[in-house]
């Protein structure tokens, strides 16, 4: 394997593990307040919708991102009201959210588009051009080192450098302000947190709306980042993957960036490197494309029981009278 091709492989890998960083940042953000969601999926598919077909209708790629935000807020809005508010099964509300947007999706693309579940391809500023970074023909004169540079960390959409951006900013929200106090809190014990004066139900909507605005954030960066369009089903599990890497993170957000580096470079690695030929055994396309799955599999079999979630996670809080 020569220098170009590791610097490509790091390239896809940062592409592909930009939606599982920003689902996984979502997912953070809500367990971390003690709401547990695996509607992640959802919320990602009908943001990636919306923004590829109002993007589409208006041409422009920034009204596309607003709407796949606000659809995929609503989403979360209706995850709290069922889980926080009417203090429903949280698992059976993301499981819910999950159908209702793979359903959704669908039909209203047939009957908006009529091209099969799929968006019209997207063109010109109906999606996010790539960003060239600063000094790039200048740095990328220098050996090793350059290319580095000009083609791994240059080049990439907005949302990607967005989406780097948001670790340190949550990892500092988080652990150093008084908000990401209270969210922690809540997660871990809701009463004390109430007898504060401080609002349970208030904090966790906060959470959870974040969660959405996040996942609006990945869904739009599928559809008119990654790709050119809306297609069925086109988060093929990223959600579920970002819950992985959650657990496998513990909950932490520098942990959560490298385990979505680690999805997307075996993304990367699965899609260039096919019918792999060792010693006369030919490894199938199939096999490696499975190769983040596995992980995952392998993920929440091994760490489940060792990493330890929120006390508080997945669990209604009753006020006390």
């Amino acid at each position: 394997m020569d220098y170009a091709t590791i610097l490509q492989i790091l390239d896809s890998s940062i592409r592909l593990g930009t939606p599982l960083l920003l689902a996984c940042l979502a997912g953070l953000y809500s367990e971390r307040a003690g709401v547990f969601d695996i509607g992640l999926e959802g919320k990602m598919l009908v943001a990636a919708f919306f923004s590829a077909a109002i993007a589409f209708v208006t041409g422009s790629v920034w009204i596309g991102l607003a709407a796949g935000i606000v659809a995929s807020s609503l989403l979360a809005a209706l995850h709290g009201l069922a889980s926080i508010t009417f203090r429903g099964n949280q698992l059976i509300s993301g499981v819910a959210i999950n159908f209702l947007a793979a359903g959704l999706t669908v039909v209203i693309s047939q009957t908006w588009f009529a091209q099969g579940g799929r968006t019209p391809a997207l063109t010109g500023n109906a999606r996010f051009s790539e960003i060239t970074l600063p000094f790039t023909e200048t740095l990328g004169q220098i050996p090793y080192l350059g290319p580095l540079y000009a083609e791994v960390i240059s080049g990439h959409s907005i949302l990607v450098y967005v989406a780097l951006a948001l670790v340190p900013a949550t990892a500092w929200l988080l652990y150093a302000t008084r908000l990401g106090l209270r969210l922690r809190a809540v997660g871990e014990n809701p009463a004390a947190v109430d007898t504060a004066g401080i609002s349970v139900s208030a904090m966790r909507y906060s959470a959870v709306l974040i969660c959405g605005l996040l996942c609006g954030l990945a869904g739009a960066y599928l559809a008119t980042g990654l790709s050119a369009g809306f297609v069925k089903d086109m988060s093929a599990g990223r959600g579920f993957i970002a819950l992985a890497a959650l657990i496998f993170a513990k909950w932490r957000p520098w942990y959560a960036l490298s385990a979505c580096f680690l999805f997307g470079l075996l993304d990367a690695v699965g899609n260039r490197y096919q019918n792999i030929d060792i010693a006369g055994l030919v490894i199938p396309v199939q096999f490696m494309q499975a190769l983040p799955y596995i992980l995952t599999v392998v993920i929440l079999a091994g760490f489940v029981g060792r990493a330890i979630p929120p006390r508080a996670g997945g669990e209604p809080y009753v006020k006390e009278r």
